[in-house]
């Protein structure tokens, strides 16, 4: 016979966390930035215009499971949508605003967005597709710039202003009892091949990811701290910074579009962030600003990076000229998206943590992670063994929206996509994502370890590389490079730098030298641009001997 516990079934949803955070931490902040200085607003201040959103949203006709749009910054608007959505049963759908416009229409019309809250200054970019959006019926404008670029286009449609619409609410607002597994938000993929596909986070998953990302062995997030996410907030749920900085009290620092080195470099001293998360590249312009400027970092305890591998080198310069620590964790929107975080094991002596730091990080409790051959075999945590990692738990998503994609899960594991071996103790070192894994002769080159170690070079500002067809080995790497302004470092130069590093073998004969590396809308090197510009000839490719 089965003993039930004496536990009360009490719902796990983001109400419970508004709740938390509007009485307990009613004294902490919500500063946005606008460039020349910042408004502000305590967490008292904020739930009180979450709950006359929610109740304006409603009189509107939002209903339990509708699908509201934001297009927008990281800004307090954003932070309350991010509550006062779901917390009325309706579903939250970021928008990401650097989608190309026939993807930004694929995605609010496969997911059937009735409403789009909008920034002011994002009007003439959602304009361009207004016309396409067949279910949309009220866009919100958050700010009082000009919106006539919206009634161009959509004169049918109702445009209102944000803060017009909260003051017609109601600050007494009748939250309902939700299903802690009803839809909460939805985020969509990057699309990097083919359209986007939909992820739906519970209220359940959401609250048990907060409090993964409170936990001293990952963010370690708490009433302390003052949080600059930089990440977007369209970007993989903001790495579950909103909900985990709201369930902890801690101050949010929200940069708005001044997503720039100079103005984020006056921020944070302005500010004195703790704690701030953003993609590699964010953090390798701020490093170079730093190089010419005089910067003040000494406010931030802990940067989480990650997006795409982060290069050694960067971690390095930042511990090294700026005693920051940027710490690499691994995620993809799919797994909402905190699943590893490369804190060095107890015990590790300062001269060894950077070798950890630099790995993709070791899986968080509540994410269980596998690796497998290509016949499906599950492989050793050995630290040799290569394969592709495959994750479950409960913030890992089991299904697409309105997309079953079998071939992407294997009996109850999600396909990561991502090839790596794992250590004994959990940790993981992904070498390449599957589809861009470089097959030469027999063997396999890791793109991602080549880059990172280009990326160490004092003057290459970012490097990619990609398998390009070869009559001998099938298949070897061309390495793409950006050089620092003023530079004029050579092939020649890069593959000698390269040898004391990697097998002979692995070394690229072919090199280009190009302006910028082309980024998906994620921030992430988008390779399949690099190989069909190779492919077409536009990429002028020296090859050594």
């Amino acid at each position: 016979m089965t003993l039930e516990s004496t536990m009360q079934d009490f719902p796990l949803t983001i109400t419970s966390i508004l709740r938390h955070g509007a009485s307990v931490h009613a004294a902490s902040e919500v500063v946005t930035f606008e460039g020349d200085g910042s408004r502000r607003a305590t967490f008292g201040e904020v739930a009180t215009r979450i709950t006359r959103l929610a109740s304006a949203l409603q009189q509107l006709g939002i209903e339990a499971g509708d699908r509201v749009g934001t297009f927008g910054w990281n800004t307090q608007e954003h932070l309350e949508a991010y509550l006062g959505i779901p917390c009325m049963g309706a579903v939250l759908h970021t928008l990401n605003i650097r989608l190309f416009p026939d993807q930004l229409t694929y995605v609010v019309n496969h997911a059937e967005d009735r409403v789009v809250l909008v920034d002011d200054n994002l009007v003439p970019l959602l304009a361009k597709v207004a016309g396409d959006l067949k279910t949309v019926e009220r866009f919100v404008v958050m700010g009082d710039g000009d919106a006539s670029a919206l009634r161009d286009v959509r004169p049918d449609v109702d445009i209102l202003r944000y803060e017009e619409l909260l003051a017609g609410g109601s600050e007494q607002f009748d939250w309902p009892e939700l299903d802690e597994r009803s839809a909460a938000a939805m985020c969509y993929t990057s699309g990097t091949t083919g359209n986007p596909k939909g992820v739906v986070y519970s209220h359940r998953s959401n609250v048990l990811h907060s409090m993964a990302a409170c936990m001293a062995g990952s963010m370690a997030v708490t009433e302390d701290d003052r949080i600059l996410p930089i990440v977007p907030m369209f970007h993989a749920n903001a790495w579950g910074l909103p909900y985990a900085g709201w369930m902890s009290g801690a101050d949010f620092v929200l940069p708005a579009r001044f997503l720039q080195a100079a103005p984020l470099c006056r921020l944070i001293e302005r500010e004195r962030p703790t704690f701030s998360g953003a993609v590699p590249t964010i953090w390798a312009d701020l490093l170079r600003y730093s190089e010419e400027h005089p910067v003040d970092l000494s406010s931030i305890r802990m940067i989480v990076c990650g997006g795409s591998a982060v290069p050694r080198s960067l971690i390095e310069a930042f511990r090294q000229k700026h005693d920051v620590r940027i710490v690499q964790a691994w995620g993809m929107t799919e797994t909402s998206p905190l699943a590893a975080v490369a804190h060095a094991p107890a015990g590790t002596p300062e001269s060894e943590e950077i070798d950890w730091a630099a790995k993709t990080g070791r899986i968080v409790p509540g994410v269980e992670l596998r690796i497998v051959d290509d016949a499906g075999n599950a492989l050793p945590w050995d630290g040799e063994a290569v394969g592709e990692i495959e994750v479950r738990g409960p913030w890992i998503t089991g299904a697409y929206y309105r997309d079953p994609s079998p071939e992407k899960f294997d009996d109850g594991w999600l396909r990561t996509g991502d090839v790596g071996s794992v250590e004994p103790n959990g940790f993981i070192q992904i070498t390449d994502r599957a589809k861009d894994v470089i097959k030469s002769g027999g063997e396999w080159i890791s793109s991602v370890e080549l880059e990172g170690h280009l990326m160490a070079h004092p003057d290459v500002v970012e490097a990619s590389v990609v398998g390009v067809p070869d009559p001998r080995w099938t298949e070897r790497p061309l390495a793409c490079v950006v050089r620092k302004p003023g530079s004029d470092v050579t092939a020649a130069d890069l593959r000698e730098f390269l040898a004391t590093r990697v097998a002979h073998w692995q070394l690229p004969e072919r090199w280009a030298f190009i302006d910028e590396v082309p980024k998906t809308s994620v921030g992430k090197f988008d390779k399949k641009v690099l190989r069909a510009r190779h492919s077409d000839g536009e990429l002028a490719v020296e090859e050594l001997p």
